[in-house]
């Protein structure tokens, strides 16, 4: 069964269509990366799976059951949704923000109980965030502020987590610490990741599978060994580029062709880049 499945889902905004009649699975137990140049849909499209836009026509399916039928609550205990440049509150602490990821276990009946602090100090812990709980999100470094919001998600204790731009904004070093701590989710807890990535170097990385979004369309779907080549970056993107393997992890690797300073020595047969 896959998490979350798309059939004939046609999303868009009044007159204006985004999305038109695309169908896509979502591999369970696995890191899956939509790409696509600015604006072609793969925000709103995220926006969809999780329920926060109604769609034109067509359905989502969440672990067999259309999501459209199912109450609220019930969503929000398979599946979180991190959208992009989350807000907190003047003044909420790290701990205040990760409570209230409780909120669909709650009920006028059933207030904090153990249950719910003991998966608050899980989150926390499994995102490092311990010794920051009593910090204010809004004195956070960057990639401080995402691991807070990325803790709020796993106190919501889903299997499924849907995550828009995760690294927006951040320098590379805190880019990798978010994605190496998504990657551990997946391995050792096996939740299902999806997120939204423009670097398609760290996309190919990190994901198991890929779908690329161009004219409204699903252009490609599958590996990112499968998806990644010359001829699809230049059909969807519109840039020229060569894709070589990674060195060091074997995925494809994306190098743009355009103007730039390139320096080369000859060392013996070999050319070398320095």
């Amino acid at each position: 069964m896959q998490a979350l499945t798309a059939r004939d889902l046609t999303l868009g905004f009044g007159d204006k269509l985004i999305i038109d009649d695309i169908n896509i699975e979502i591999p369970k137990g696995e890191i899956t990366v939509l790409i696509g140049p600015n604006g072609c849909g793969k925000s709103t499209l995220l926006r969809a799976l999780a329920r926060l836009l109604q769609p034109k026509s067509g359905t989502v399916i969440l672990n067999g059951k259309e999501i459209a039928k199912l109450k609220t609550r019930d969503v929000a205990k398979n599946l979180a949704v991190l959208p992009q440049s989350p807000i907190a509150p003047d003044g909420l602490t790290v701990y205040e923000l990760v409570k209230q990821g409780r909120h669909p276990y709650r009920s006028f009946m059933k207030q904090w109980s153990k249950e719910d602090e003991d998966a608050v100090l899980l989150a926390l812990e499994s995102t490092n965030m311990v010794d920051l709980k009593d910090r204010t999100v809004d004195s956070l470094s960057g990639g401080q502020r995402q691991r807070a919001w990325i803790a709020l998600t796993l106190a919501q204790q889903t299997d499924i987590i849907l995550l828009d731009e995760p690294t927006t904004y951040l320098d590379l070093t805190h880019q990798i610490d978010v994605l190496d701590l998504l990657f551990d989710l997946n391995e050792k807890d096996g939740r299902t990741i999806v997120m939204v990535l423009h670097d398609l170097n760290l996309a190919s990385r990190y994901a198991h599978h890929m779908i690329a979004i161009k004219d409204k369309k699903v252009f490609a779907q599958g590996k990112p060994e499968e998806v990644i080549t010359s001829e699809l970056v230049h059909d969807v993107f519109q840039m020229k580029c060569s894709v070589a393997c990674d060195p060091m992890f074997g995925t494809p690797m994306c190098i743009p062709h355009g103007k730039g300073r390139c320096v080369l020595r000859e060392v013996g047969t070999e050319t070398i880049i320095s």
